[in-house]
């Protein structure tokens, strides 16, 4: 029998707070997703998707990874959204332990500028070069990450497609050295902190934006106005009632949605049903409705009572 001192000591516990931030549209939603291994941030075309902090938790091995998904950084609009959802992304970046930058690889504009100036000094900073499946010449990325160098310490560099899981277990393995030694914040099966009434809006909002294309404004959300539960999650018969309101700003977008004999909403609406029982393993009834709310997205009033920070 050996001695109790022979014993390897198990591994210290790591934790720590990782900010991914980015432009619009570099893809930070959907790298949150495959670093969490699970859809907790919607994903669009349509730039500035995310409007809340989403915190996604990935335990591996002994390290746990908290990260922060944050709204791109909107220099395009100046309404009350717009400076909501900026001082959003300044709070995010201001208390974590390590940052992702994310640009699409190969790319680097004003917009990506102005994101990179907003990064505290004495962090560690990753840059992470999304979208690499679409860089056709990859001997043309070394100059690119030569330039890059000049423009910020940047710890590690990572060219990677967010879109293949080995190369988001690749990530995590860079981002842990970066983890302080401390004990982990969530229980280890935990993957978000949002509750699954906002995730039922953000997946309803998904919805809308992938299916209404560049036809509806920018200005446009989706409130959840009743939520029920009968049964614990994950047991069988479990049923989930959602209502949720579709807010736009002129009757002209209601159309929008509504669309051709009620076509689009219904569609909007299945859908979303579908992806909720996938997400809450659940039954799901959902009913939508469409209201036109005149400038809520330029009065601070209306954008708290909506949820936006």
């Amino acid at each position: 029998m050996s001695d109790d001192a022979d014993r390897p000591e198990p591994p210290a516990a790591r934790c720590g707070l990782v900010a991914i931030v980015g432009r619009p549209n570099v893809g930070k939603s959907t790298l949150l997703n495959a670093l969490v291994g699970q859809k907790i941030s919607i994903t669009s075309r349509k730039a500035q998707t995310t409007r809340h902090r989403i915190t996604g938790v990935r335990t591996r091995a002994a390290a746990q990874f908290v990260f922060v998904d944050t709204p791109g950084f909107q220099t395009r609009h100046a309404s009350a959204l717009s400076r909501t959802l900026n001082r959003t992304v300044r709070a995010s970046v201001a208390d974590v332990d390590v940052l992702l930058f994310v640009v699409e690889a190969g790319r680097f504009g004003l917009a990506d500028a102005k994101v990179l100036a907003l990064l505290p000094p004495g962090k560690p900073v990753i840059l992470v070069a999304n979208k690499l499946d679409a860089v056709h010449r990859r001997a043309e990325l070394l100059p690119w990450l030569q330039d890059m160098q000049q423009r910020h310490p940047f710890a590690e560099y990572v060219p990677l497609s967010a879109k293949k899981p080995a190369d988001a277990e690749r990530l995590l393995a860079i981002v842990e050295p970066y983890l302080p030694a401390q004990p982990w914040l969530y229980d280890e099966d935990a993957l978000t902190d949002r509750s699954d009434r906002f995730l039922a809006g953000e997946i309803v909002r998904e919805k809308l934006f992938r299916l209404t294309g560049d036809e509806l404004p920018y200005s446009s959300t989706v409130v959840v106005d009743r939520y029920d539960e009968e049964g614990d999650a994950g047991a069988p018969g479990r049923r989930v009632s959602i209502g949720a309101t579709i807010v736009v700003e002129r009757d002209a977008h209601k159309g929008m949605v509504i669309g051709e004999g009620g076509e689009r909403l219904k569609r909007i609406g299945t859908e979303a049903r579908l992806e909720l029982q996938r997400l809450l393993q659940a039954r799901v009834q959902l009913e939508l409705w469409v209201r036109v709310r005149s400038g809520w997205a330029d009065d601070e009033a209306q954008l708290r009572s909506f949820g936006y920070e």
